[in-house]
């Protein structure tokens, strides 16, 4: 199981990123995908996930009509768009495959296992 997430960058506040996580060694069919930040100083904190069969839970409210996780499972990949972005959107986005492998199991770090290296996301005000 590896992943890779991609797409970060410095952007202006107002701006977009699409990032990407590209999985190998499973099918996104079978397997759920969450996507976290880590902002500098702060803990890691959950930020979306789409399960197997695509139900796609948001967890932060600040996120709700700015973010949209999405998956091309031909391509074997989960996208996170974000749009509108803050300066309190920078932070280090990683991408995880939880415990129980298909569904998004909560928000808690801990109940994911496979993590990928992250990509930084700096917005400047």
């Amino acid at each position: 199981v590896q992943l890779q997430a991609s797409g970060g960058g410095l952007v202006q506040g107002g701006g977009s990123l699409r990032l990407s996580c590209a999985v190998s060694g499973f099918t996104l069919d079978s397997y759920a995908i969450g996507w976290f930040r880590q902002a500098p100083g702060k803990e890691r904190e959950a930020v979306s996930c789409i399960s197997n069969n695509g139900v796609i839970t948001y967890w932060i409210d600040s996120v709700k009509g700015r973010f949209t996780i999405s998956r091309d499972i031909a391509k074997n990949t989960v996208y996170l768009q974000i749009d509108s972005l803050k300066p309190e959107d920078t932070a280090v986005y990683y991408c995880a495959v939880p415990l129980l492998y298909y569904s998004c199991v909560g928000a808690r770090v801990g109940r994911y296992k496979y993590w990928g290296q992250g990509t930084l996301v700096t917005v400047s005000s």
